[in-house]
């Protein structure tokens, strides 16, 4: 037990510190609709979202990388009563769109705007595909800037011309603020990006991707002529949501982004003046009231420092740290540990 303490002075000898931690995530198309066939692939019995794993779902080994779902909003034309399970594909951009949109001030449902100006009169995306990856893998957020999602268009596409990238571009310096999920970038198929040509958003700490429907359609790719007569709008209406989702994972090719972590830190510097420490409170450091570690009489006292312990102002122990060898200490030296609790 310490029987002398040091105060820590908070500017000279405490300092805070803040590090970003990046890991590159790759979700490609052999992983989402082609490895393990639909053995990676979980539908409920409520039928308003899929589940996608990286391994065969009931495997001990699989990971949770993300879910997928459709819907569209109440004002869309593609709403109505013969519309298959129209009442949920409502409920998703319901919920959705209160949770990363928000409400206006008459306490209504702001739908998804294709600029981010939900007070304005923009653009509107009333017909949404919605990605929400595990935190698993998204960690603290999305890397602003990484996003690069690349889809399929069409029915059948029969060029690799047929792919279309979006992607999150210039975001790391215009991201929008203005989401109760924090923050978001309009998606663009260009990084020639101008006002009105979004094609979804990107929540960055929620860890959702939200594209339009209508990216799924042959406008976008090739030639319509390569493509078959089913549009993304009689797929939205005319199947069930497990179904259309397995449209859009066939159409899947690749995705990738940088997660991160923040890591906090807080670093304490230890100081160990000439004249401080160099004695020990441990019962064995003396012998028949002799110090152990001197050989004469007149040598100077010495210890070796092999813990240290930060405490509260009440002195209760608080946190420990470990060197990696005894450092010896005496009046001749003086010793400045440096100790860093990540959080």
């Amino acid at each position: 037990m310490a029987t002398t303490f040091k105060t820590l002075v908070l500017d000279k000898d405490v300092a805070n510190t803040r590090t970003m931690l990046h890991e590159a995530i790759p979700l490609t198309g052999t992983i989402v609709s082609g490895t393990y066939g639909d053995e990676n692939i979980k539908n409920y019995a409520h039928g308003m979202f899929q589940s996608v794993y990286d391994y065969p779902y009931l495997s001990s080994s699989a990971n949770h990388i993300f879910d997928l779902t459709v819907g569209y909003s109440s004002t869309s034309a593609l709403s109505g009563t013969t519309s298959i399970q129209n009442a949920k594909k409502i409920n998703i951009y319901n919920q959705m769109a209160q949770v990363l949109v928000g409400y206006n001030e008459t306490g209504e449902i702001r739908e998804f705007d294709r600029d981010g100006n939900f007070a304005g009169g923009g653009d509107k995306l009333q017909e949404c595909l919605f990605i929400n990856f595990s935190r698993l893998l998204t960690k603290d957020e999305i890397k602003k800037g990484s996003f690069i999602f690349t889809a399929l268009t069409g029915g059948t596409p029969v060029a690799p011309t047929d792919a279309l990238t979006i992607s999150d571009y210039g975001a790391t310096s215009t991201y929008l603020t203005n989401s109760p999920a924090g923050e978001y970038a309009v998606l663009y198929t260009s990084s020639a990006a101008v006002a009105g040509t979004g094609v979804g958003l990107l929540y960055y700490q929620a860890g959702i991707a939200v594209l339009t429907a209508s990216v799924f359609d042959g406008t976008f790719g090739a030639p319509a002529a390569t493509y078959d007569t089913s549009s993304i709008e009689a797929v939205l209406t005319g199947s069930e949501i497990s179904s259309s989702c397995d449209g859009i994972r066939n159409r899947w090719q690749d995705c990738d982004y940088n997660n991160t972590t923040e890591l906090n830190s807080t670093i304490y510097f230890c100081r160990a003046g000439s004249n401080e420490f160099n004695y020990s409170s441990n019962p064995t450091y003396l012998s028949g009231s002799k110090i152990r570690v001197k050989n004469e009489s007149t040598d100077s006292p010495s210890s070796f420092v092999t813990t240290i312990g930060l405490y509260s102002e009440d002195n209760e122990l608080l946190a420990v740290a470990k060197v990696s060898e005894p450092l010896k200490k005496d009046p001749s030296n003086e010793l400045t540990l440096r100790v860093r609790l990540d959080y």
